[in-house]
């Protein structure tokens, strides 16, 4: 199976590189990722502004395309424009921190596969659970296991996977759980602070993960030492509400506007 492989923390990012290097023995591989880092800016898509695409070579040979965008612009460009065969599978990632909760609405690392999904690639986003100090050797060697998982087994359209590994030693992995997108989000706040001339500005600050708790969540399942595997799907239609919204609707609303 030929793989794209593209991220949110650029093309020179280490969680990438432990990608290919796992993936690229064993399968024709071709990335195409931001040029710098994207971190957070959802599934955000260049509209005002050309982009921009550059060949990056690495250890003396081409490494991949780098592109003035977005991840979901990677995705966009790489099917359209520079890949001479379309991908059977999009793997994002390897991200430096867990994607869960409400935290996949903001990444771009999930964005990506995504956009892959709206394209109808089998597409997953591997995060691992750490900002610092980050070992991928496992996370990078388990991505071989969600490629062939995703070629026995496929998806559902328009479905991606959100995949968060554990950063701690390999023998405390519990195993991998199949789980549902919790609540989780961070407690926040802006530190106001004062540049040399004067001007105020701010910086998000205070990341306290807060959680709901129920045992079947990524982000709960994460902690306890899973590999938390959620299928996402970009229908964010609130059916439960859709309907008791008719309903209420027939008494508020006249039949003939």
């Amino acid at each position: 199976m030929r793989i794209l492989l593209t991220n949110d923390d650029g093309i020179h990012a280490p969680g990438l590189h432990a990608l290919y290097r796992a993936l690229s023995s064993d399968f024709p591989v071709d990335i195409v990722a931001p040029e710098v880092e994207m971190s957070a800016v959802g599934h955000a898509i260049s509209l005002s502004r050309p982009l921009r695409v550059k060949k990056v070579r690495k250890e003396s040979r081409f490494y991949g395309y780098a592109v003035s965008g977005t991840p979901a612009d990677c995705v966009k460009i790489a099917l359209q424009e520079l890949l001479d065969q379309p991908p059977d599978v999009i793997l994002s990632g390897i991200n430096l921190g867990s994607n869960t909760g409400v935290d996949i609405l903001y990444s771009g690392t999930v964005s990506a596969a995504t956009e892959g999904a709206f394209m109808g690639i089998r597409s997953a986003a591997i995060s691992l659970d750490t900002r610092e100090n980050p070992d991928f050797t496992f996370a990078a060697r388990f991505s071989k296991h969600i490629v062939d998982f995703l070629g026995r087994h496929g998806l559902r359209d328009g479905t991606a996977l959100n995949v968060n590994i554990p950063s701690c030693p390999t023998g405390r992995i519990k195993g991998v759980r199949f789980t549902r997108q919790g609540m989780s989000r961070y407690v926040e706040k802006y530190e106001r602070r004062v540049d040399p001339r004067g001007n105020v500005y701010y910086w998000l600050s205070g990341e306290i993960p807060m959680d709901n708790g129920t045992p079947d969540t990524d982000g709960l399942a994460l902690r306890e030492g899973w590999v938390s595997i959620t299928p996402i799907h970009y229908d964010l239609t609130c059916e439960k509400e859709l309907n008791r919204l008719k309903k209420a609707a027939v008494s508020i609303f006249p039949r003939d506007l």
